[in-house]
């Protein structure tokens, strides 16, 4: 684990996180072997683990250290893991491919992946059960990843994103803000968070960088659907446009997409302002997601 230092590169602090959260995990199921278990770990590897980035590296700018906010960087990748592969299957956005390789349910099959993801968000909060922080803390951070993840965040932004599919008049600009607030930001907001939540801290500025933050990566996945290559990508592109579908390029343009995504970064940097040169990181990590080619 690393000490509590003031900056270090980007791409270091990802791959460290994605190995914290993978690594718990994989030491959850290790006592469990057949194709549920094996499909969850295989599911929560191979990501950018930027959500588990979020709540390491929050953690880490409030004082509590990696192995200790361990236990919610690898609730936030269950849950979003889960949420992947449910999206991939058919009745959902129907997909052949993630990260670059099959999909859940092509390298086993849909009853698998089905089982697989409700097992990840079981997981993830029985990990956060486990975190050894103060009681309110660990209430907050369980009623708060409940109410990310469900009807209220991801789950009702998925719901309303397929409605707009057979919808007779496309989503407004508003509209699709406060869908993708749901079904991207959420969870990035509720990561974002992971820190002040543990110290029983003020969640102000934070909050505003986690939601910035989730808009411009939704905003970027937008452009990246029209401009990305899908061997980087590692999934199928176009799909948003060969449904007609309303998205930020559609409605703002390509170049006009492109500017809110910096402009969101902008303000996502501005908020972390009062944290000087300990939040550089996570600076960084706003760049990163709109300068991003998968």
């Amino acid at each position: 684990m690393v000490d509590l230092i003031t900056r270090r590169p980007l791409p270091d602090a990802l791959a460290q996180a994605a190995r914290i959260a993978t690594q718990m995990i994989e030491a959850q199921l290790s006592d469990l072997s057949g194709p549920v278990p094996d499909a969850m770990i295989y599911a929560a590897r191979g990501g950018k683990a930027l959500r588990a980035f979020l709540a390491i590296e929050t953690a880490r700018l409030h004082g509590v250290p990696p192995q200790v906010a361990a236990h919610a960087a690898a609730a936030i990748e269950c849950i979003h893991a889960y949420s992947l592969i449910h999206d991939d299957l058919p009745c959902m956005d129907d997909d052949d491919l993630r990260r670059g390789q099959p999909t859940v349910h092509k390298r086993w099959d849909e009853a698998t992946a089905v089982l697989a993801g409700d097992a990840l968000q079981a997981l993830a909060f029985e990990l956060l059960g486990r975190l050894d922080c103060a009681d309110a803390a660990k209430l907050d951070l369980t009623l708060s990843l409940a109410q990310a993840a469900g009807v209220r965040g991801m789950v009702g932004g998925q719901a309303a994103d397929i409605a707009a599919e057979t919808a007779d008049v496309p989503l407004t600009l508003d509209q699709i803000i406060a869908l993708q607030a749901g079904k991207t930001g959420a969870l990035m907001s509720w990561a974002a968070l992971v820190g002040p939540r543990m110290a029983l801290a003020d969640q102000a500025a934070l909050r505003l960088y986690g939601d910035c933050l989730g808009l411009a990566f939704q905003i970027a996945d937008d452009v990246l659907d029209v401009t990305g290559d899908a061997a980087l990508v590692g999934k199928a592109l176009g799909k948003d446009a060969a449904a007609g579908k309303a998205t930020f390029v559609s409605l703002l343009g390509l170049d006009g997409a492109k500017r809110r995504a910096v402009d969101l970064v902008t303000q996502a940097c501005d908020a972390l302002s009062d944290y000087g040169d300990d939040a550089e990181t996570l600076k960084d990590a706003a760049r990163f997601v709109t300068a991003r080619t998968h």
